[in-house]
């Protein structure tokens, strides 16, 4: 089956994803799970997710059995959600072939019983690899066969200035938060480009013990005394939520939680809105005097 328009169930803002005119909200969720859970538990969670109103969840062919759990506990729900995965795994790493691309596309249409992705990324490849295994030529078949709705590249610098130039992919999923600034600047100027963005690491995995984050890079939030610029009942993974919000052209922050709590305090996050003026320009002042400074954006 294809996905139907969505019908809203939950008051979360929402945004254009770009070019692909999909109406999805500010918050996602990632469906990798990273902890260990009962299968009750997965069921749980992702109909939690649901129930929450966000419309926008993001898996990948290698994320375990994650796009099985999808159509196994949300096949009825489809209606109220869009899918994005991502293609060019395998169970030995990533093969960028064009057999390869086309195994984990079969292979996510069996395990979600559809017959169409409606956002299909590639997985992290360079531009070397995608030049060398006509990559794009390979997605642009699916769309044209229909089997792919819109196409896009999940992918870092120093890759994506190339794969914004190409002028090819209708979405990009970047890597974004207050404790990596990398790439903020050129999320603005691949949006300007009418491509939808999703962001992910929009909280930086998790403060340390809270979530799954790394204690170097969460060493940063301390160091420029981001608590000081927290409102009451705010926490630190909500305010860095709010932060990457806050950016004009996150359109979708993916958020991956196996827990109905964290669930939660990501939603109120976003119900709250997004950082005030000043203290974003604050919070973008103390991280650039810690040496957090967004890359420049040259010509592609």
């Amino acid at each position: 089956m294809e996905l139907l328009e969505v019908q809203m169930v939950h008051q979360l803002p929402t945004t254009i994803l770009g070019r692909t005119g999909i109406e999805v909200t500010r918050l996602g969720y990632g469906a990798g799970h990273r902890r260990s859970m009962s299968e009750n538990q997965r069921k749980t969670i992702l109909n939690a997710v649901v129930d929450a109103g966000i419309n926008l969840i993001d898996t990948a062919n290698d994320y375990g059995n994650s796009e099985e759990l999808i159509g196994r506990y949300l096949y009825g729900r489809y209606h109220e959600f869009h899918i994005s995965t991502k293609c060019g795994c395998s169970p030995s790493g990533h093969i960028w072939t064009r057999d390869n691309l086309y195994r984990g596309l079969e292979e996510s249409l069996e395990r979600m019983n559809l017959d169409q992705i409606e956002i299909m990324q590639m997985h992290n490849p360079s531009v070397e690899e995608c030049e060398r295994g006509g990559l794009v030529d390979v997605l642009q078949e699916m769309q044209e066969q229909k089997m792919v709705k819109w196409i896009g590249v999940s992918t870092t610098l120093p890759h994506l200035p190339r794969f914004l130039d190409w002028g090819v992919f209708d979405v990009f999923q970047i890597p974004y938060s207050a404790l990596e600034r990398e790439h903020e600047e050129w999320i603005t100027k691949a949006a300007e480009a009418d491509t939808g963005i999703l962001v992910r690491g929009g909280v930086a995995l998790g403060e340390p013990g809270v979530g799954l984050g790394r204690a170097d890079r969460w060493d940063t939030f301390e160091e420029a005394g981001l608590d000081e610029l927290r409102e009451e009942g705010d926490s630190r993974s909500s305010f860095m939520l709010r932060y990457t919000l806050t950016h004009p052209f996150a359109h979708t922050v993916i958020v991956g939680t196996t827990n109905p709590d964290h669930l939660a305090e990501n939603v109120q996050a976003v119900l709250k809105g997004p950082l005030s003026d000043e203290v974003y320009s604050e919070t973008k002042s103390r991280l650039n005097s810690v040496g957090e400074l967004p890359s420049m954006v040259t010509g592609c």
